[in-house]
C-alpha cells in the first residue's frame, strides 16, 4: 500500500516525464522548422545569386571561324561561318577547327569527310606543318575517288591555314603513321599547301 508521500513522488516524476517529452517534441519541431528555413533561404540565394559556372568548357570564349566544305560538283570549296572555342595554343585550336569540319555542313553543302571519322591529335612543328592524326576510320569510311579525296585534302588544308595562322601546310596521318593515300587515288606522302583559288568568295550576311 503506497503512502501519500510515495504518490506525490510518483506524480512529480510523471509530470517531469511528460514535461521532458513535451520539450523533446518541441525541440524536434523547432529543429525541423529551422532546417526548412535554411533550405528555403539557400534556394532563394541560389536563385538570385547563382554560383559561377565551374565547367571550363562553358567559360571559354568563342570565335568566328570559316570552315570550308565542297560545292555540289566537288570542284570548289564553300565557306561556312562557325562559332568555335578559342584555345590558347595552335594545336588545340586546330582540333576545334577539324571538329567543326567533321561535324559537317549546316547549309546543305557537300561534306568532305564521312560521318564517323575520328581525330586522334594534331601536332605543329617549327616549320608550320600541322600533322593531323586521324583514326583508321578515315581510310575505312572514306568513299574514295580523285574528286572526293581532293575535296577532303583541300577543305582540311584551307580550313586549318585560314583559321590557325601558325599552320602553313597540312600533313595527313592515320594512327600516327604516314599515309600513301586516303583511298588509292591522291598521294598524301607530302604536306599540302592551301589553294585559295578553290575558295568561293563569301557572301556578306544580311543583317
Amino acid at each position: 500500500m503506497t503512502t501519500k508521500r510515495q504518490r506525490r513522488s510518483e506524480d512529480v516524476k510523471e509530470k517531469k516525464k511528460k514535461k521532458s517529452t513535451r520539450i523533446l517534441y518541441l525541440s524536434i519541431i523547432i529543429g525541423g522548422v529551422v532546417i526548412l528555413l535554411v533550405l528555403f533561404f539557400m534556394i532563394l540565394i541560389n536563385a538570385f545569386f547563382p554560383e559561377p559556372d565551374a565547367d571550363p568548357l562553358k567559360m571559354k570564349e568563342k570565335q568566328v571561324s570559316i570552315i570550308w566544305f565542297s560545292d555540289q560538283q566537288e570542284l570548289l570549296l564553300v565557306g561556312e561561318e562557325r562559332y568555335i572555342f578559342k584555345e590558347n595554343d595552335p594545336a588545340s585550336q586546330a582540333k576545334e577547327v577539324i571538329r567543326a569540319l567533321l561535324d559537317g555542313s549546316k547549309k546543305r553543302n557537300v561534306n568532305t569527310f564521312p560521318v564517323g571519322v575520328g581525330l586522334q591529335d594534331v601536332k605543329i612543328d617549327d616549320a608550320g606543318i600541322a600533322y593531323v592524326n586521324f583514326t583508321k576510320s578515315l581510310t575505312k569510311l572514306h568513299p574514295g575517288g580523285s574528286s572526293a579525296e581532293m575535296a577532303s585534302i583541300n577543305s582540311l588544308t584551307n580550313s586549318l591555314t585560314q583559321n590557325v595562322p601558325e599552320i602553313k601546310k597540312v600533313k595527313i596521318l592515320v594512327e600516327g603513321k604516314e599515309l600513301t593515300s586516303i583511298k588509292g587515288h591522291i598521294s598524301t606522302s607530302k604536306a599540302f599547301l592551301p589553294n585559295p583559288d578553290l575558295l568561293v568568295p563569301m557572301k556578306e550576311e544580311k543583317s
